[in-house]
C-alpha cells in the first residue's frame, strides 16, 4: 500500500513535509492492522512482523511493478520498512494497549486508504497508464496490503465483502483520473477525491453503508 512520496505529483501545492507525515501515519495504520490481525491470529513474532510489512508496502509494490516503476519505491526507501516493524514491535509487546486503539487505527486507515489510491492513481497516470485502468492501479494500491493480509491470515479478503473498503479507493482513483481527463491540475482532484474516500468509509464505519450483495436461495424473501 506503499505511496510515492513526491512533490512532483502535488506540484508544490503543500509542503513535501505534510505529504510525507500523511503518508507515514497511513503507512503505520495499515502496518498496525497487519500486526493487530497476526496476534489475534496468534502468530508468533516473525509472522506478525511480517504481516505488518505485508499490509504496508504490497499494494505499492504490485503498482510499481505493473506501471514499470522499478525498483519499487517500498524497496529504496527504507521509512517504509522501518515505519512497519516499529508498527508490529508495538503491537506484539502491547497488543492490549493497541486494540484499545481500534477506533483510531481505523480513522487513520481511511486516511492511509485515501491518500494512497489517489497517489497511486497519479503515479500511474504519470506513467503513461490510460486513466481508467490508472484509476484501478490506485484502488490495488489502497488495498492489495489488506487482500494479501487476510489472504495469509486464511481469511476471505475483508475488500471482498466489507464496507465500501475497496469502493472507496476505486472512488478516489476515478475522482483523480477524471480530473486529468478534463484537464485540472493533478491538485483539486487528488485532495477532493481524498476526502471522497474517507467520506464513504465514515459512513460505512458509523451508518453502515453496504455494496448491493446478490440474494441467495437461503435468504429470507421478505
Amino acid at each position: 500500500m506503499t505511496a510515492v512520496s513526491s512533490a512532483a505529483l502535488l506540484h508544490g501545492a503543500v509542503p513535501q513535509v505534510l505529504v510525507d507525515v500523511l503518508d507515514w501515519v497511513g503507512t503505520l495504520a495499515f502496518a498496525l492492522s497487519g500486526a493487530l490481525v497476526g496476534v489475534h491470529k496468534r502468530f508468533d513474532l516473525f509472522g506478525v512482523l511480517f504481516l505488518s510489512f505485508v499490509v504496508a508496502v504490497v499494494g505499492g509494490l504490485a503498482r510499481d511493478v505493473l506501471i514499470g516503476a522499478v525498483p519499487p519505491v517500498a524497496m529504496t526507501d527504507i521509512h517504509y520498512f522501518l515505519i512497519s516493524i516499529i508498527g508490529g514491535l508495538i503491537t506484539f509487546w502491547w497488543y492490549p494497549r493497541v486494540a484499545t486503539l481500534k477506533q483510531q487505527i481505523v480513522l487513520f486507515d481511511a486516511v492511509g486508504l485515501a491518500l494512497f489510491a489517489v497517489t497511486g492513481t497519479q503515479k500511474a497516470i504519470d506513467y503513461g497508464i490510460n486513466p481508467l485502468m490508472a484509476a484501478i492501479l490506485g484502488m490495488i494500491t489502497g488495498i492489495g496490503g489488506g487482500m494479501t493480509r487476510d489472504v495469509l491470515a486464511g481469511d476471505v479478503p475483508f475488500v471482498l465483502h466489507g464496507d465500501l473498503y475497496a469502493i472507496a479507493a476505486l472512488a478516489a482513483g476515478a475522482t483523480v483520473s477524471l480530473g486529468h481527463a478534463l484537464g485540472v491540475t493533478p491538485f483539486a482532484p487528488m485532495l477532493l477525491g481524498a476526502a471522497i474516500c474517507v467520506f464513504l468509509r465514515l459512513m460505512a464505519i458509523y451508518c453502515g453503508w453496504r455494496a448491493p450483495v446478490a440474494r441467495w436461495q437461503d435468504d429470507d424473501p421478505s
